[in-house]
């Protein structure tokens, strides 16, 4: 397993590389120049080190730009089992913003020689030091006296550690920014003094074998290892190699980038670091990110955006760079199933909470329960699987999928009676506990999870656990258990519940058996944070791209003199039903018994987003021109908000709409264009709420200008704007994805999610099967002009029974037969990276049942998830049509 970052993307554009041998020197110098910036050099060189075995380290050194001109350095460091080489893209980036950038291979990785000594003072940090010598004697890097370099450190995992540490030895580092790092290694890998045995194997592991590294943590991690418990030793030898042992010498601005989905180093080490820094009255800025060491999305694009803007400000002293709030998490809505991306959103305070703020206090019920340790720790419960990439486990915790394991007799369980609102979790749940053991040695976890209506849905946030070693518990005794710190939505209806299981498969637990006694003390005290408040969806690159004339459209609508035929009453009992569709028949022309739309019936409640799908000749657009009343139905009725539809109707006014074709004065503005458009319907000026649609166009000064100069993205945004005049309780999107990329495609997905959010109603028609699985909570599928099913996308693709098991590497024919011979599994074969896994629709043929088999099976699993999905299910009911 490779604990290193994933490699950065390399950057676009790239236009010439040249590379040029020096005569003389230590190293070799390339120039890469890109057709949107400045030529990047880089100079790769050995540098012996001074510090302890004099390791020669491998570096590389980018600049940009002119070279007589000063400009502040950075230093970045890798992640652990990285290199250098990972870090290529981020330092060509940081050199063409005007800095210059050293990158460095730690010691035994790469191409660098020594032992790996964890962050040794004497060793790594004393090599960061020499680094910045060496930066200081740089006739292009500024100085803030003789010696002393203007440079600030940034880095990931072991990276993000250096930094820090750096910063506490080296008073001439001037701003860090970190990401998924430690405070205190010792508390990371033996929190509360239990051993987090598989990610400690995995150091040494990806760290090259116990040969690697220093001789006094080999013997550490063999000691440990063979006790199952850290001894004093242990923890003193971590302890003194982590930041906290020089927090109070850390004094300067500091942005800390903590992992969400991180079993490794959690959002508690990021809280500690905060506050001793803060304590030294530095600035300090926090940022939860939505992946981490488990997997996930690193927001990589984003995340580099802030460290730039970061080094802007204290680098560069530029008053004016926007450095983000004091505290900011990543909110998940879900998985893209398109790329297994995550769909994120922001949410920000004045103020850094902490993990206790705002305590809640949720009663628990439950008798006081007795459950054993089983001899050897086995079989044990199952949390997270540390160090699996693909943050499989994650991603199907944000989709409401419970996959965790707590084995009967091993655990108690205290859960808290329906919550009567959505309540949200950001920080670390308390709970006081009695607990009373027939043994001395007594390790429990403690974890909350989030229980669904019904009991059926359990999802274990993040996928974290907290050990708790309780030690003198045998004529019992009380504790207080701090639970994992996680940011998490907990809708009204669902429970809590309150688990404490003897085993954990990430840690070690006393071999021998015991029987533990417990019972919770008052209840669960859940922090709120409600200072920090989830930003609206941006709303950007989706609009830039969509047809421009829809709204134009619409007014036409309003303003068409057709002859009118008398329209029926309006039905009160649908009042407040945006959409009902009953009978609704439409002939070809000219034909007598050829049908366009035949039969077709249904409704759209406030809120939906509404997929219309169908192959080609449906009737999808037939039915979108009857409901915005271009043409009119041969029978059957559509009325919205209880109102008929016919040519001109006034309910029209409520609806918005977009179709293909430009329909903008080119001599007017911007803002001229809006303007006329809205005066042209006869509605008030009040009423267009034009502050809204220009925050959602976001086109600034370009408002100002004549449409004629804008490009074509412009004028969708334009577009967007003008459609949403007066926010219309129901819009609707005839293929809006046409010709948009991936990453617009999401955002305007986003914006249909968050218009629908409000109580207004979406309705859309699109080919693309997958976006509108996500973006869709209700589906309408023809073909051949009838209506073939209708309801929720849940129940139209369902659940399925198999199974999409991604792999990390290729497994043998004996070990996939082995899996197909598994309990409640039918079938498994090989697809595109992993197996195939039908399930037997048994009691054991579930997706959390089948997950501790694999890993008991030592199957290198990445990710595992339902395999049908709407392109199977809209298939089946067309029988293989195509839309």
């Amino acid at each position: 397993m490779d604990l290193r970052l994933p490699k950065l993307p390399k950057r676009r554009l790239l236009a010439a590389v040249a590379a040029v041998a020096l005569l003389a020197g230590a190293g070799t110098w390339t120039a890469v120049a890109s057709d949107d910036g400045p030529a990047v050099h880089r100079e790769d060189r050995m540098m012996r080190m001074t510090g302890a075995g004099g390791a020669k380290i491998d570096t590389s050194y980018f600049t940009a730009g002119d070279p007589s001109k000063k400009r502040p350095a950075v230093l970045i460091g890798h992640g652990f089992g990285g290199s250098k080489d990972d870090l290529r893209a981020q330092a060509e980036d940081l050199a063409a913003q005007g800095y210059a950038v050293l990158t460095w291979s730690a010691r035994s990785f790469g191409r660098s020689t020594g032992k790996i000594g964890l962050n040794d003072p004497k060793g790594e940090v004393a090599d960061a030091s020499h680094l910045i010598d060496w930066l200081a004697k740089r006739p292009e890097v500024q100085l803030d006296k003789k010696g002393d370099p203007r440079v600030g450190m940034t880095g990931a995992s072991y990276g993000g550690a250096i930094s820090l540490l750096t910063a506490g030895y080296d008073d001439r580092v001037d701003a860090i920014a970190t990401q998924i790092t430690y405070w205190n290694l010792s508390d990371a890998l033996f929190p509360d003094g239990v051993f987090k045995k598989l990610w400690a194997g995995l150091f040494i592991n990806t760290g090259g074998g116990c040969e690697r590294f220093e001789k006094r943590l080999c013997e550490m991690y063999d000691r440990v290892a063979v006790n199952g418990k850290p001894d004093a030793e242990a923890r003193e030898l971590l302890a003194e190699r982590s930041p906290q042992a020089v927090g109070d010498r850390i004094k300067v601005p500091a942005l800390l980038m903590q992992g969400q989905t991180d079993s490794l180093f959690p959002l508690g080490q990021a809280d500690a670091a905060a506050k001793a820094i803060r304590g030294n009255h530095a600035p300090v800025s926090v940022d939860w990110i939505s992946g981490g060491h488990d997997g996930g999305d690193r927001e990589t694009g984003r995340v580099e955006a802030r460290v730039g803007s970061w080094f802007d400000r204290y680098l560069k002293d530029d008053k004016g760079a926007d450095t983000g709030p004091a505290f900011r998490v990543t909110r998940t809505g879900g998985v893209d199933t398109t790329d297994g991306a995550a769909q994120l959103r922001g949410a920000s305070g004045d103020e850094y909470p902490g993990l206790e703020s705002d305590q809640r206090k949720i009663a628990l019920s439950g008798r006081e329960q007795r459950f054993e340790n089983p001899a050897g720790a086995a079989p044990p419960a199952i949390s997270a699987l540390p160090g699996a990439g693909g943050g499989g486990l994650g991603r199907l915790s944000s989709l409401g999928v419970g996959v965790s394991l707590d084995f009967p007799g091993q655990h108690a369980a205290f859960q808290s009676a329906p919550l009567k609102d959505d309540l949200r979790v950001t920080g670390s749940p308390k709970v006081r506990m009695h607990v009373k053991s027939d043994s001395e040695d007594t390790v429990l976890f403690g974890k909350v999870y989030d229980v669904g209506p019904g009991g059926g849905q359990k999802v274990l946030p993040s996928q974290l656990v907290s050990p708790i070693r309780v030690e003198g518990a045998k004529a019992g005794k009380d504790v207080t258990i701090t639970l994992p710190a996680v940011d998490h939505e907990v809708q009204k209806g669902h429970r809590l519940r309150l688990v404490l299981a003897s085993t954990d498969l990430g840690y070690a637990s006393p071999a021998q058996p015991a029987t533990y006694t417990v019972s919770v003390q008052g209840g669960l005290s859940v922090p709120t944070a409600p200072g920090v408040k989830t930003a609206a969806t941006p709303l950007p690159a989706w609009v830039w791209w969509l047809p421009a004339s829809g709204a134009v459209i619409a007014a036409l609508l309003l303003l068409t003199a057709r002859r009118r035929t008398a329209a029926p009453a309006p039905d009160p009992a649908l009042a407040e039903v945006p959409l009902r569709i009953t009978d609704l028949s439409k002939k070809y022309a000219k034909s007598v018994d050829r049908y366009a739309v035949r039969d077709v019936s249904f409704s759209v409640e406030k809120g939906q987003v509404l997929g219309l799908l169908g192959p080609n000749g449906a009737g999808k657009t037939t039915t979108l021109r009857m409901l915005m009343g271009l043409i009119r139905p041969d029978a059957g009725e559509i009325r919205v908000f209880g109102q008929a539809i016919r040519p001109g109707a006034p309910v029209l006014s409520r609806v918005g709409a977009f179709v293909e074709g430009a329909g903008f004065l080119p001599h007017l503005s911007g803002r001229e264009n809006l303007e006329l458009y809205w005066k042209a319907t006869g509605r008030p000026a009040e009423d267009a709420r034009m502050d809204d649609a220009l925050e959602i166009a976001g086109l600034g000064d370009a408002l100002a200008r004549a449409v004629r100069t804008y490009s074509q993205g412009m004028r969708q945004r334009l577009a967007i704007a003008q459609a949403m005049l007066g926010m219309p309780d129901l819009l609707i999107l005839d293929e809006p994805t046409n010709g948009l990329d991936p990453p617009q495609i999401r955002e305007m997905r986003e914006v249909m999610i968050r218009y629908a959010r409000g109580g207004r109603t979406v309705i859309v028609s699109s080919h693309l099967l997958a976006e509108v699985e996500q973006s869709c909570t209700h589906l309408v599928v023809m073909d051949r002009g009838r209506l073939i099913q209708a309801g929720p996308v849940s129940e139209i693709v369902g659940s399925g029974d198999t199974l999409l098991v991604g792999l990390a590497d290729d497994v043998s024919d004996p070990m996939v037969d082995k899996v197909a011979a598994l309990p409640g599994v039918a079938s498994a074969v090989r697809a595109d990276g992993g197996l195939l896994v039908r399930l037997d629709g048994t009691e054991a043929g579930s997706a959390a049942r089948l997950l501790p088999e694999l890993v008991r099976l030592e199957l290198p699993v990445e990710s595992m998830g339902p395999h049908r999905r709407l392109e199977d299910a809209f298939l089946t009911l067309i029988d293989g049509g195509t839309a």
